[in-house]
C-alpha cells in the first residue's frame, strides 16, 4: 500500500498545495526528462502532496481523507502541474478518471449489487492506491485480441491477454483494465493488483515524448479476477450505455485537454523568462519579439478560454447524475471535441514557434539549455496530442452541427 498524506480540506491550502509541487516538479524537470527513468520518485511527491484522492470526497466508513474535489478543481490541479511536468501531469490525469469508474458503472442509486467492490474512489483514497489502465477498448489499431476473461473453476474468472497502456502502469498500485467474456461482447471492467505473479510489465522504451508517465505493455497470464472485482458491464452496443456512463471517456479526454493546455502555458512562461533575461534593460526593444508573443499569448488563452467553457459544462453535468439525457450528452461531447481539437493544434504550434524565440537565447543558469531545454515541451505535446485524431473530431462535431447527429459523439475515440 503508498503512504501519502491526507489531501487538504482548505481550498487556500490546496492551491498553495499544487503550486508548491508544480514549483519544486520544474526544478529538475529537464535532468528527469532525460533520465527517462520510472516515475517512482513523481508518484511519491504526489502521494505526499495527497492529490491522489483530490477527487474523493471523505469517507469516514472507509478511512478515506480525500478532498472532495469537483472536475473542475482537478483540471486545475492537472494543468498547472502539467506546466512544470508533462508527464506527471498526464500520469494524474489518468488516476483521477480512473478512480471516478464506479461511479460510472454503479447504475442510479440502490441498483449495486452487494457483492460488488466497495465505490473504487473511496478505497483508492483510503488506501492510497495510484491507479493505472483504461475503462475503453483498444483501438483497431492495436494487434492482438486484448484481453479476455474465461470462468475460473471456483467462481470469478482468468484474465488474460495483453495491452499497452499509456500511463502509470510501471508504477501503478492497482490497474483498471476491460477484458470480454469469452462467448460475449460485452465488457467487464475489472481491478486487479499488479503485483500478482501473472502480471508483468514491460515498460514503453525510447518515446519521443512524455517519458516519465509510467507508459508499458501489461500481460496478464491466468490471473484470477474474484466476482467482487469485477467493476461493472459496459453493453456492447454503444446505444446501450446510459449517457452519464457515457461521460467517462469525456472526463479522460478533458482532463488531458489540460495537460496538453498546461504544457503549452509552461513552455511560454519559461519563454518569456528565458527572453527577459537575455535582455534585462529592454525587452521590449525588439518589435518582432513583441509581435511574436502577443500571438503566442493571444493562442494561449484562446485555447484556455475554450477549455474552460468545456470544463464548467462538463462538471455540470457529473452533477446532473443518472437523470442526463442523450442530447445533453452529446452537446457536451461536442465541447471538449472542440476543446481537443483547438488546444492540441496551439499546444504544437505553440512549443514549436517558442524553440525558435529562445533558441539563441542564453541558459538561465548554468546546465539549463534555452534551445536543448525547451524541446521537451515540443515532444511532450507532439507525443500527447498525436494520439487523437483532429479530423474525426471535427468531422463529428461538423455532423452535429449540421445534421444534428450524436452517433459518432457516442464513441471514445
Amino acid at each position: 500500500m503508498s503512504t501519502q498524506r491526507t489531501a487538504p480540506r482548505d481550498d487556500t491550502l490546496w492551491r498553495r498545495v499544487v503550486r508548491e509541487l508544480a514549483d519544486d516538479l520544474a526544478v529538475d524537470a529537464q535532468d528527469r526528462d532525460r533520465a527517462g527513468a520510472a516515475p517512482s520518485d513523481e508518484v511519491e511527491r504526489l502521494q505526499e502532496a495527497g492529490l491522489p484522492a483530490f477527487l474523493t470526497a471523505s469517507d469516514p466508513a472507509s478511512g478515506g481523507g480525500g478532498h472532495g474535489a469537483d472536475l473542475r478543481t482537478a483540471c486545475s490541479a492537472v494543468r498547472e502541474l502539467s506546466a512544470a511536468d508533462g508527464s506527471v501531469g498526464e500520469l494524474l490525469a489518468h488516476h483521477y478518471a480512473l478512480s471516478w469508474t464506479s461511479r460510472f458503472l454503479d447504475g442510479p442509486p440502490g441498483r449495486r449489487a452487494a457483492e460488488a467492490f466497495p465505490r473504487l474512489d473511496a478505497r483508492t483514497a483510503a488506501e492510497g492506491w495510484l491507479l493505472a489502465g483504461a475503462t475503453e477498448p483498444p483501438p483497431p489499431s492495436d494487434a492482438g485480441p486484448g484481453l479476455t476473461l474465461t470462468r475460473a473453476d471456483r467462481g470469478g474468472w482468468l484474465l488474460d491477454g495483453r495491452r499497452a497502456f499509456d500511463s502509470a502502469v510501471t508504477v501503478a498500485d492497482r490497474l483498471v483494465v476491460t477484458a470480454r467474456p469469452a462467448g460475449t461482447g460485452d465488457l467487464l471492467v475489472v481491478l486487479v493488483d499488479p503485483a500478482h505473479p501473472g502480471v508483468s510489465v514491460r515498460a514503453a522504451a525510447d518515446r519521443v515524448g512524455q517519458r516519465l508517465t509510467g507508459a508499458g505493455t501489461v500481460v496478464f497470464e491466468h490471473v484470477p479476477v474474484p466476482r467482487a472485482r469485477v467493476l461493472g458491464t459496459l453493453p456492447a452496443d454503444e446505444h446501450a450505455v446510459a449517457p452519464f456512463t457515457a461521460l467517462a471517456p469525456l472526463v479522460l479526454r478533458l482532463l488531458l485537454v489540460h495537460v496538453a493546455l498546461g504544457i503549452a502555458e509552461g513552455a511560454l512562461a519559461e519563454a518569456r523568462d528565458v527572453n527577459r533575461a537575455d535582455a534585462p534593460a529592454d525587452p521590449g526593444d525588439d518589435p518582432y519579439l513583441l509581435l511574436s508573443y502577443g500571438e503566442l499569448a493571444t493562442a494561449a488563452h484562446t485555447a484556455a478560454a475554450v477549455a474552460e467553457r468545456a470544463t464548467d459544462a462538463l462538471t455540470r453535468g457529473l452533477r446532473t447524475g443518472w437523470t442526463l439525457g442523450v442530447e445533453e450528452r452529446a452537446d457536451l461531447a461536442v465541447l471538449v471535441a472542440a476543446a481537443e481539437t483547438v488546444t492540441g493544434r496551439e499546444a504544437v504550434r505553440l512549443t514549436t514557434r517558442i524553440l525558435e524565440l529562445v533558441e539563441d537565447a542564453p541558459p538561465l543558469a548554468p546546465g539549463t539549455g534555452g534551445g536543448p531545454g525547451f524541446d521537451r515541451f515540443w515532444r511532450n505535446a507532439r507525443a500527447l496530442t498525436a494520439r487523437a485524431r483532429p479530423s474525426h473530431r471535427l468531422r463529428d462535431i461538423g455532423d452535429h452541427y449540421l445534421n444534428g447527429s450524436h452517433a459518432r459523439l457516442a464513441r471514445s475515440a
